[in-house]
């Protein structure tokens, strides 16, 4: 006996790259003829998507695919690829494919291209499918559950069966769960032959956005731009206290920004991480839990966010482009946080950071760097006004100038790297034994910024859609792997240019291959989410989970915040993010939307959707199913319930935030009046979350006394909702008559909330109260501004109620109804600012930290 559990050993590189593939691209490993078409189609599926992305159909004026077509193409290839490469069970074989598996793979192509082959017959008849159409549909649904069993895992698959399972026994149940059931031709028509189910929303955003990201994502992974990271993260934080540790932070918040997988995200960075935090001082299990909460909060990172961040923007129905600018500074605030509990904890072991490779003196390295950050800020602040300038001088030739400049800048980044050798490759058995120097670390990947650079200017300032965003930066990276390595080689004086071409063909094919195999997961578990989603549509769950849950909690806003998330987290086990949001987002969302309207909180719905979207996620460090803990613990050799629940109480300040957003909305960058606020509410909030991490860690220089604990923890609560205490004092709106609805409207401008208290009935026909949110859209007058916010009223006399609700706007998904009564229109009222009283809160901290200082240097 070696005294050593299973659970405790450290797994190699090639057992660590077998347990992604069978938690994302599928175990299965056949060889011969069978490995060749499972390759070839995984690449058939990255050009089909590339095609469908692109403008050349249009432009050419043939190959285009209606958005119905293109989701059952994408939903075939998906099935086609978890019936191949994810085997049925442990025992099922790994070299070959078994006949049932072929059989259950032609079931789902036949079952998804059915609804092409026959489109004109279908929508002659909607809504009265035939004994084919039935036929049909069972066996699609039947082949998707079992896929998702395969590829997802038995979360989803238990929750989908069992929604199907309720959409049939309604008339049988009791109470609130009872409903009129449907029919074989009814289920069929809403799970399969329309886009209310299965073809809906959720697989419509990974046919024509997700599946670019993942792309994106997977070919700069093969040109070198992951290791980089890593590399540059270690250079730059290496050196210091919990170096590893802190660069591991870095690094996986720089991968996760483009990872659509927090397993994969573990695993890549804490393959090096994990092995350097031991080396330092950290315990296995500490390593683990710091790498997998790290690799976690990757999927809450701009601007991929795990693929979610479409899916949001979907949901709620506003702008990609603001649902980047409403989660990024919660997502910095959380790395900002995880990275001080890594010094906090190396500072109770005394750690000390790794040799580096030449040293410089302390302020040349805070001056390269803060010259670095702003060098960074001018140049994004130079392209956006310069290139916005050029589309004004120049029309429609600013891109072609752009692209020239741009092809310019690629040529000197790669000009420069070449006169410098390459950097050694990462040896993740051996690790880092000295910290890189960050100049020439740093100078050997500029290049890898260009394509993020040219997604980011489609996405913002050119404000294309995600999906074309998404080809335009991947057309600039396929040419930057193509070119990078010959280009590199002919600037160096090296002759044989055939090598680094082929290279670049191999590493182009490879990408292709691995986001088709990467992506069977995510079309496999947005389809199946998609049957969540038409069974609430079908049956009216939603409102049933809204009146279980208050039942519950009494009514309370904080018990009814806390059961959700409770929910979330119990839904989100073991499922992707992008399924786990589509879930918790369909079943929970509307809960706490009309919930908190009926506690006179109007929510804004983004704020909802990344509440249930932060809790889905945690799922993935909370024991006993946290995936990401497993993964990290298998690095570690630690075990993995130990670390999912050391990551867990790592997580908690991660758990605190969407608390934060639905009774502070200032965090996500809404309802901030001026620039003045703005600073206020950054600086507050920082200092509100590092004070959190200082009283849930017990240390803030040193270990804290339990009093010291309890004001912290004050501290943070009045620096993260200073209004609370201001609430105590005066009123924060006051009610104005409905009659003077426009007049409020008028002076309320597009972009800025109006609160309105309405009368509607809950699902007992019973007349409640509720206080709503209606963003303004633009508009001359405030009634235009209304309306295209999507509400019409009527107004007869006195009384003012709803005309008209335009179906999938914010007002619809607020629960405003048509018939509904304005019984008030919500000002804020005039009264003294809220930041007051962070002063106190504030002095009290500074007198916490100069006792915990005297108290240290009393120990020394």
């Amino acid at each position: 006996m070696n005294g050593k559990s299973a659970s405790d050993r450290t797994l190699s590189r090639e057992e660590l790259e077998t347990m992604v593939a069978e938690a994302d691209t599928g175990g299965r490993k056949p060889t011969g003829a069978v490995a060749r078409l499972i390759f070839v189609v995984a690449v058939t599926w990255s050009i089909f998507q590339l095609w469908y992305a692109s403008p050349l159909p249009y432009m050419l004026g043939f190959g285009i695919i209606s958005d119905n077509f293109a989701r059952s193409i994408h939903l075939a290839f998906a099935l086609f690829l978890a019936a191949t490469t994810f085997p049925a069970f442990k025992s099922s074989p790994r070299d070959r494919i078994p006949l049932a598996d072929w059989a259950l793979a032609a079931g789902g192509v036949i079952a998804s291209l059915y609804l092409i082959v026959f489109y004109r017959d279908l929508i002659q008849r909607p809504g009265l499918p035939t004994t084919a159409d039935i036929v049909i549909t069972v066996i699609g649904v039947l082949v998707l559950l079992e896929a998702a069993r395969r590829a997802v895992g038995p979360a989803i698959t238990v929750i989908a069966a069992l929604m199907i399972a309720y959409m049939f026994a309604g008339p049988w149940l009791p109470g609130l769960l009872s409903h009129k059931g449907a029919s074989l031709s009814r289920a069929a028509s809403q799970m399969w032959l329309t886009s209310e189910g299965i073809f809906g929303v959720a697989l419509g955003v990974s046919t024509n956005v997700v599946f670019m990201f993942v792309l994106f994502g997977t070919l700069l992974e093969k040109a070198g731009a992951g290791g980089y990271f890593i590399q540059l993260a270690f250079s730059l934080l290496g050196r210091y206290r919990g170096g590893p540790a802190k660069a591991g932070v870095v690094a996986s918040g720089l991968t996760g920004m483009i990872s659509g997988s927090s397993i994969a995200n573990v695993v890549t960075t804490g393959t090096f991480t994990i092995p350097l935090m031991k080396r330092v001082g950290y315990s296995a299990t500490k390593a683990g839990a710091i790498e997998c909460a790290a690799g976690v909060n990757g999927q809450i990172m701009p601007p991929v966010m795990g693929a979610a961040a479409f899916l949001i923007a979907e949901y709620v129905g506003i702008p990609y482009s603001d649902v980047v600018k409403h989660a990024f500074f919660p997502a910095i605030l959380t790395y900002g946080s995880l990275f001080y509990i890594v010094d906090i904890e190396a500072m109770k072991q005394g750690m000390r950071g790794l040799p580096v490779h030449r040293r410089h003196p302390l302020m040349t390295s805070l001056i390269r760097t803060l010259m670095g950050i702003a060098g960074f800020i001018i140049l994004c602040g130079i392209v956006y006004y310069g290139l916005g300038w050029m589309k004004d001088v120049f029309g429609g030739l600013a891109s072609p100038i752009a692209a020239v400049l741009l092809a310019g800048a690629y040529v000197g980044l790669v000009a420069y790297r070449a006169r410098h050798p390459d950097l050694p490759l990462d040896d993740p058995e051996k690790g880092f034994v000295q910290v890189p120097d960050f100049g020439e670390t740093a100078r050997t990947g500029l290049h890898f910024l260009l394509p993020v650079g040219v997604l980011i200017w489609c996405l913002m300032v050119e404000e294309l859609s995600p999906g074309l965003s998404g080809f335009w930066g991947t057309a600039a990276l396929i040419l930057l792997l193509l070119t990078q390595r010959p280009l590199t080689a002919l600037l160096r004086g090296q002759r044989d240019l055939g090598a680094p071409w082929r290279q670049g063909w191999r590493e182009l094919i490879d990408g292709l291959d691995a986001a088709g195999r990467n992506m069977t997961t995510v079309g496999i578990a947005t389809a199946t989410a998609g049957i969540v989603v038409g069974v609430v549509l079908l049956t009216g769950i939603g409102l049933v989970m809204t009146e279980i849950v208050e039942f519950v909690s009494s009514g309370n806003l904080i018990a009814m915040l806390v059961l959700t998330a409770a929910i979330c987290i119990v839904l989100g086990m073991g499922m992707p993010t992008t399924a786990s949001y589509v879930v918790v987002a369909t079943l929970m969302a509307p809960v706490i939307v009309n919930l908190a309207a009926q506690n006179d909180l109007a929510v804004p719905l983004v704020a909802v959707h990344l509440f249930v979207f932060y809790f889905g996620l945690m799922a993935d460090v909370t024991p006993p199913v946290g995936l990401a803990a497993y993964a990290a613990a298998a690095i570690s050799g630690a075990d993995p319930v130990k670390t999912g629940f050391q990551g867990f109480m790592y997580e908690i300040r991660t758990g605190l935030l969407p608390f934060i957003f639905i009774f502070n909305n200032a965090l996500l960058m809404i309802d901030i009046p001026g620039p003045l606020e703005l600073v206020f509410v950054l600086a507050a909030s920082v200092l509100a979350m590092f004070t959190f991490v200082a009283a849930t860690q017990n240390w803030l220089l040193v270990r804290n006394r339990w009093y010291e604990t309890v004001a912290l923890l004050l501290i943070c609560f009045t620096l993260f909702r200073p209004g609370f205490w201001l609430d105590q004092i005066s009123e924060p709106f006051v009610d104005q008559p409905a009659g003077s609805l426009m007049a409020v409207a008028d002076q309320t401008s597009a972009g800025h909330a109006l609160r309105l208290r309405i009368e509607t009935q809950n699902i007992d026909g019973d007349d409640i109260q509720k206080l709503i949110r209606v963003d303004m859209g633009k508009g001359e007058t405030g009634a235009d501004r209304l309306k295209a916010a999507g509400l019409t009223l009527s107004t007869l006399g006195d009384k003012v109620s709803v005309a008209n609700v335009r179906l999938g706007s914010t007002v619809a998904k607020n629960g405003i109804l048509p018939g509904d009564t304005i019984l008030a229109v919500t000002v804020p009222a005039e009264r003294m600012s809220p930041y007051w009283f962070t002063v106190p809160a504030i002095l009290l901290y500074i007198l916490i930290l100069l006792n915990q200082r005297r108290r240290r240097r009393a120990a020394a």
